[in-house]
């Protein structure tokens, strides 16, 4: 794969600018994966049951926003030790399409069957 140092830069703007997406969505989802009161008096059974699922759904979501965010900054640092574009697995290059699919991917096609 023949990328040059504006491949590399602007891979890397998007990988900034995904990482701050994720922190953004990250503070406003920390409102719904608060603890459910479970007051008797202020809301009903079914209503408590819907709530807790909200948040349920809304800690999963969560810690994917953290995985995926820790991936980016592994990308990141992929890029600045230079080994960003190699599989993990095989050391091979990964092709660029997959590149633009996942930029935070870890293993070439073969490795990932």
């Amino acid at each position: 794969m023949n990328t040059s140092a504006q491949d590399w830069s602007d891979r890397k703007s998007k990988l900034l600018a995904r990482r701050e997406e994720l922190i953004k969505l990250a503070q406003i989802g920390n409102e719904a994966a608060r603890p459910v009161e479970l007051d008797q008096s202020g809301m009903g059974r079914i209503s408590r049951m819907d709530a807790m699922q909200v948040q349920a759904m809304a800690q999963d979501a969560k810690a994917r926003r953290e995985l995926n965010v820790q991936r980016i900054d592994n990308a990141l640092l992929r890029i600045e030790k230079g080994t960003y574009g190699l599989c993990v697995r095989c050391k091979k290059e990964i092709s660029f399409q997959r590149l633009d699919f996942d930029p935070a991917i870890l293993t070439c096609i073969e490795c990932a069957k």
